[in-house]
């Protein structure tokens, strides 16, 4: 049977409950990298690349209390930096695009992280993700949508994007969901997918947005038995709890 495409409106339509249902579910994601300015989240961004959130925050206090600020990032001794990153993994790719940034950053914005998408993305290290990250979270702008693995996963499960790669992904997202929402949704898609929608065994049983998610790529095995773990015990046997008749 050939697949009904959808209408411009049905995609809208879904995408707003979706972003509805996420409000609510998590009304006050944030993102998860500590920081207190946008230095300090453009430096996470970078190092959380193939790391976890949590390992780049236990890395970044240290790091920050030794190099405050992009002028002290810029004259850095590339020894220490990697010292003080490695366990973030490929420490030595960081340490390179983080010193090249700083000096960028000091040489070109007078030490300010800029404000601006092209310019954020002509620094080394920077890509649209992470310039999108620091625009959105840091200076408040909707510059773009962060597809990171969980948007990308989740965007495609619930049925809101029908894309495969992350540029196609945002593109798509951002024609379907209003720009006041696009930092937010980031945030939201991201929570879910670290605490319900998990990439191998989502858990359908506790998710609030289970009736209106398709289950784009959830095989029927797993659907059943995440049905079965919701059902009560009392409808798996068939019986009520009172007494037979």
């Amino acid at each position: 049977m050939p697949r009904v495409r959808r209408t411009t409106k049905d995609a809208k339509d879904h995408a707003r409950r979706v972003c509805a249902a996420l409000k609510r579910a998590y009304p006050e994601a944030a993102c998860a990298l500590l920081h207190h300015d946008p230095y300090q989240l453009l430096v996470a961004t970078i190092l959380s690349a193939q790391c976890t959130d949590a390992r780049v925050n236990m890395v970044t206090p240290e790091l920050f209390r030794r190099f405050p600020d992009s002028a002290s990032l810029a004259h850095a001794e590339q020894g220490e930096l990697e010292a003080l990153i490695r366990s973030t993994g490929f420490f030595r790719a960081k340490s390179r695009n983080l010193l090249a940034m700083a000096r960028r950053v000091v040489q070109d914005h007078g030490g300010n992280i800029p404000r601006d998408l092209d310019a954020l993305t002509a620094l080394p290290g920077v890509g649209r993700k992470t310039a999108n990250v620091v625009l959105g979270t840091a200076f408040g702008i909707a510059s773009g949508i962060v597809v990171d693995t969980h948007v990308k996963r989740l965007s495609r499960r619930l049925g809101v994007s029908t894309r495969n790669s992350a540029e196609q992904i945002e593109q798509e997202l951002i024609q379907l969901v209003p720009r006041a929402q696009w930092v937010d949704l980031s945030h939201r898609l991201i929570h879910h997918g670290r605490r319900v929608c998990v990439a191998r065994r989502p858990r359908c049983e506790v998710c609030t947005l289970a009736l209106i998610c398709p289950k784009v790529g959830v095989s029927a095995a797993s659907e059943a038995k995440a049905t079965k773990k919701a059902r009560p015990s009392s409808a798996r046997t068939g019986r009520s709890g009172s007494t037979a008749r």
